[in-house]
């Protein structure tokens, strides 16, 4: 099992930036990803490592954000650049179960950003 802590929300404006942290604990980082959800709509997958470091971005953020790993630290990062608008959504680090010996995922709690002016 992991257990996965999201940090690093907050408002902004737009063309502004942040860097979410997903701090793991419970077992070794491998497999992870970051989803966002914003109001009315489904959850939206964005950005996905698989254990080699290999990254998937949806288009939607692709040049905009990097997903990274810090092994030492056991925590992911979701660094995010020229922020828009329609980027506010409530931001979940994910973690595919079956990576981590379990028939189900695992979330964090969600942390919010919102690009606003």
């Amino acid at each position: 099992q992991v257990q996965l802590l999201e940090s690093g929300g907050g408002l902004v404006q737009p063309g502004g930036s942040l860097r979410l942290s997903c701090a793991a604990s419970g077992s070794r980082l491998r497999d992870v990803g970051w989803q966002r959800q914003a109001p009315g709509k489904p959850r939206e997958l964005i950005a996905a490592m698989n254990s080699a470091g290999d990254i998937n971005y949806a288009d939607s953020v692709k040049g905009r954000f990097t997903l990274s790993r810090d092994n030492a630290k056991n925590t992911a990062y979701l660094q995010m650049n020229s922020l828009k608008p329609e980027d506010t959504a409530v931001y979940y680090c994910h973690a595919p179960g079956p990576f981590y010996g379990s028939i189900r995922d695992f979330w964090g709690q969600g942390t919010q950003v919102t690009v606003s002016s």
